[in-house]
């Protein structure tokens, strides 16, 4: 059977009666533009994270400026974070004024490693951005020590991590702010882009609310000079629609993985996700490595099971950071990884049968490995 990466019109068809009324409530208010469904949503999403304000925005990248702007961050500054995400996360550094210094993964959680953060402090470094990436917190307690001993802030990228917990407490309450995205795909999706910066500073969230709307917080009072960065209406109403149900394709992913986890885990090449201690992963990817791994992606395309590579090249080996002149011995485990990771089909209402179907694939495969291994004598 087909297994498709992700299914955004089957989850859309499991809520259509709510997602409909919330798309009517805002055409017939004409609330196209803030009002109450985003200061609604504001509200509702800020109780679900456990902090005390958010800021809604246009997208998750904007997220990452305002929380940066909000900051003050200058030019001269010099920001870390992960040499393994989306390039958002460095080219908001950028774009906010300061300079971009990688850092390793660990080897294991695909997330920062503390030990690589000390190491790259100078006198210059203002902050810390550690990415919770493919929806596993990194190492908070590490960072935040870090944080502490050289006065230095800490912006959590949230984007792929919605509900994921870190000793029992919501990731996104450990530093100063922190940054949601809610593109279509997310654990938390709007039906377009939309985002989020949230705190429990007050004065960090009434700054960064006048960065997003030009430079004020009432039309026509520009205090400071801004942005255009705004969730509009349909999407926040849609947002609020699907938010309470986030919980429960939070526990599907889960129970999802773990099938993946029992089926995939005796395999010789399959290093399926490893979870570190303590930390609850809500599986936005299903992320494994395989040394093989664009032969396996081809073997499931040919079987109609669609995977991802996230993401094929780290950071500091784009294009756009060559001016670094990064070398791959500076980044082991990033370098490593580039090559041999695949995300296999993971959303909520994925079924065991079409699990069971990609793991049969999978397994095919690395028989057909195990035989050619055998007869040339390895």
């Amino acid at each position: 059977m087909p297994v498709p990466f992700a299914d955004l019109q089957l989850q859309y068809q499991t809520i259509k009666r709510e997602i409909d009324a919330a798309i009517a409530g805002v055409i017939r208010d004409s609330a196209f533009i803030r009002g109450r469904y985003v200061d609604d949503f504001e509200r509702k999403f800020a109780e679900a994270v456990d902090v005390k304000h958010c800021v809604s925005c246009a997208n998750g990248t904007d997220a990452l400026y305002l929380a940066m702007a909000g900051l003050k961050v200058k030019p001269g500054d010099e920001v870390i974070t992960t040499a393994h995400s989306w390039i958002s996360t460095s080219a908001m550094i950028t774009h906010a004024g300061a300079t971009v210094v990688f850092c390793d993964t660990d080897g294991s959680a695909f997330t920062i490693d503390p030990a690589a953060i000390e190491a790259a402090i100078t006198p210059r470094t203002v902050g810390i951005i550690p990415v919770h990436l493919y929806g596993q917190p990194a190492d908070m307690d590490a960072i935040m020590a870090i944080a502490r001993k050289h006065k230095l802030w800490v912006i959590e990228d949230c984007a792929q991590a919605h509900l994921a917990r870190y000793k029992g407490k919501m990731i996104g309450t450990f530093g100063e702010a922190a940054t949601y995205s809610f593109y279509p795909g997310k654990n938390l999706g709007a039906m377009g882009d939309a985002g989020a910066v949230v705190t429990n500073d007050a004065v960090l969230a009434e700054h960064m609310t006048m960065l997003a709307r030009h430079g004020g917080l009432m039309k026509h009072q520009h205090r400071i000079e801004g942005i255009n960065s705004r969730l509009d209406g349909m999407q926040a109403a849609i947002l609020s629609a699907k938010l309470p149900h986030l919980p429960a394709w939070t526990k599907a992913r889960q129970d999802a993985a773990r099938i993946y986890d029992v089926g995939l885990n005796q395999l010789e090449d399959v290093i399926v996700p490893q979870v570190a201690p303590e930390r609850s992963h809500v599986y936005h990817l299903y992320t494994i490595k395989h040394p093989h791994r664009d032969a396996l992606a081809a073997h499931l395309s040919a079987n109609g099971v669609q995977t991802a590579i996230n993401y094929p090249t780290a950071l500091p080996f784009l294009a756009a950071y060559e001016r670094f002149g990064h070398r791959p011995e500076q980044f082991p485990n990033a370098f490593a990884d580039q090559g041999r990771i695949l995300s296999l089909p993971m959303f909520a209402e994925i079924t065991p049968e079409q699990q069971g179907e990609v793991i049969d694939l999978i397994k095919a495969f690395e028989m057909k490995n195990g035989l050619k291994k055998l007869q040339h004598g390895r």
